[in-house]
């Protein structure tokens, strides 16, 4: 029997989150997902779900800053199947005083926006370029292009991210690999933000947040578009933001 073709997919969440989502969107598609994140019970909770809708998903803790926890999932997702579409969603939004800032707090919102996405594209690539086949995704956000007032720690792993991510696009989209970004404008209607400001959800309402469905719908073009069509950068926000 065939192995599977697997989705790895770091920086998982809640299921009501959009990592959650594109778990059950690259299930849906056929792929064993490998579920990966920092928190056991979430993910957990995310390939269960899976698994009772009747596809194949596998979670695997992981923290994207560790060398050897990065290495070793993407090893245990090979023994599954082969690797054919690796999404980096790891990096939340770090706002900070700049002046007041301590600088573990830069480091690590580089760590885990912009380290974390080498790491894990490193392992991905060394599993694609000899198939010559795969999709490479990351998460990116407003501040990939551009900067906030306050938003300087988060904005240079962003920006980090984005440039690194062309250099491989170029590097290894002639061996067939199609690496892309999702540039994230905007807040998202999932679990992080209405458990943490309901207030705010409420009095401005739902059209004001980014959809789970279609915007994790857009990885899922990215990942089946032709290789003779291919997008590398797309943004995406609602109708009512202003940009």
């Amino acid at each position: 029997m065939s192995k599977p073709d697997t989705a790895v997919i770091i920086g998982v969440g809640p299921i009501d989150g959009l990592g959650g989502e594109l778990c059950l969107q690259a299930a849906a598609a056929g792929l064993h997902v490998i579920v990966a994140g920092r928190t056991e019970a979430k993910i957990a909770s995310v390939a269960n779900a899976i698994t009772q809708a009747g596809g194949r998903a596998t979670a695997i803790t992981t923290d994207t800053t560790n060398e050897a926890e990065v290495v070793s999932l993407l090893q245990q997702a090979e023994a599954i199947g082969p690797t054919t579409l690796a999404i980096f969603n790891a990096g939340n939004n770090m706002p900070g005083d700049f002046i007041e800032m301590q600088a573990d707090y830069f480091e690590q919102a580089w760590r885990v926006g912009c380290f974390g996405g080498f790491l894990f594209a490193r392992e991905a690539l060394k599993a694609m370029v000899p198939r010559e086949k795969g999709s490479l995704l990351f998460t990116g956000a407003s501040a990939s292009l551009r900067g906030k007032p306050g938003f300087a720690a988060f904005t240079s792993a962003k920006a980090g991210l984005r440039t690194m991510a062309q250099s491989l696009a170029k590097s290894y989209g002639p061996n067939g690999i199609h690496v892309a970004q999702v540039f994230i404008d905007g807040g998202i209607n999932g679990d992080r933000l209405r458990s943490r400001m309901p207030d705010r959800f409420d009095e401005l309402g739902e059209d004001r947040f980014i959809g789970l469905t279609g915007l994790a719908e857009i990885y899922m073009y990215l990942h089946r578009q032709p290789r003779n069509a291919w997008t590398h950068e797309i943004d995406v926000r609602t109708h009512l933001e202003n940009f």
